[in-house]
């Protein structure tokens, strides 16, 4: 009896500890469960929420096909577009049978836009007058005018100064109306900064009078070329090629437009033609076309005339043949007049080579 009584007692006392000591954790767990309560019956029935979702999804899919739907809608014509504009313009359509091409004007940033508040009467026709006084061609007005539209830009007084310095240098009219044809820009510059182009090429190379015309005429472009472009070409053909002071001089009086193709690519074609060709550079300046034809064309021409044993260079031995045939004409040319073989041989060569 007494024995039962202790572990009764026993057992209450645990009981008490234990509630001692978890009193706070049995605390929280009802706190939490009461919150849960709380949270289930604020809580939205899933029926509720599947539903709220496919009237969300409905929406977004209405405002998707209104947006791509284009039937209503005007077409959007860009601004620069000038062939939208033709129909309503006289003056593109003035340019148009001039030969301009509009095409290759919109393509250039802001030229479309300029050309099309051009008045043909006022901003047009009196710069055509005036190319027409300096003896320009109407055939040639078209392809001037695509290359810089921004010469109705200019004050026709200038432009008008600037011919008269091309006189005043002594410029035949032909050379005037070529400087003008093949280079519109030239017309840009005013005669302060085209006199000291000129005198660059005239101090540089130690030109005549003349020579620095023949220059000027052969290459307009040259002249109004980017200047550091120009100095870099004449280092790598003064100081890369070797070519001495004289030796230059007469390259470029003979080919000026040497000097506007990139320096890298006139260093790998001289290193085909001296080392591989074996040319001097006498031989070259004797032929400058050599440096302005491209390095595969050369390569092609002579690997075919090596194979047929008539890659011959030296004026002084038999089967001589000059430098210069090699670059001239198309292929039919080469082989027909130059390597005396037929155009299905060289062909076959091109293939397995």
């Amino acid at each position: 009896m007494f024995t039962s009584w202790l572990r009764n007692a026993a057992k209450i006392q645990n009981k008490s500890q234990i509630t001692t000591k978890c009193g706070p954790l049995i605390e929280q767990i009802r706190q939490l469960r009461a919150l849960r309560a709380v949270q289930n019956e604020n809580n939205v029935p899933a029926t509720e929420d599947a539903t709220t979702q496919q009237l969300a999804s409905k929406q977004l899919k209405s405002h998707k096909e209104v947006a791509l739907d284009f039937g209503n809608r005007d077409a959007h014509v860009p601004s620069f577009n000038l062939a939208a504009h033709v129909n309503k313009s006289n003056t593109l359509q003035q340019l148009l049978k001039l030969g301009v091409d509009l095409h290759s004007i919109e393509r250039r940033k802001g030229l479309g836009e300029f050309v099309l508040r051009l008045d043909f009467e006022q901003n047009v026709k009196p710069f055509l007058t005036f190319l027409v006084d300096q003896g320009v061609s109407p055939d040639d007005f078209g392809r001037m005018i695509t290359k810089n539209p921004l010469l109705f830009k200019e004050d026709l007084d200038d432009l008008k100064t600037r011919m008269e310095y091309l006189k005043s240098k002594r410029f035949s009219t032909e050379a005037q109306q070529r400087i003008l044809t093949h280079n519109p820009y030239w017309l840009m510059f005013s005669t302060r900064r085209i006199d000291r182009r000129l005198g660059y090429f005239q101090k540089e190379f130690h030109l005549s009078g003349h020579d620095i015309r023949l220059l000027a005429t052969k290459e307009p472009r040259l002249v109004t070329y980017n200047m550091e472009h120009i100095r870099k070409s004449v280092f790598t053909l003064r100081e890369e090629m070797g070519f001495s002071p004289k030796e230059l001089q007469t390259l470029i009086v003979r080919k000026p437009r040497l000097m506007m193709i990139p320096p890298d690519d006139i260093v790998e074609r001289f290193s085909y033609i001296h080392n591989d060709m074996g040319l001097s550079h006498k031989q070259i300046v004797q032929c400058p076309e050599l440096l302005a034809s491209r390095e595969f064309r050369l390569r092609e021409r002579h690997e075919f005339l090596k194979l047929l044993g008539r890659a011959q260079y030296d004026p002084l031995k038999d089967l001589y043949i000059s430098p210069s045939d090699v670059v001239q004409g198309n292929n039919f040319y080469f082989v027909r007049n130059v390597a005396k073989s037929d155009l299905q041989t060289y062909d076959l060569f091109l293939k397995t080579r």
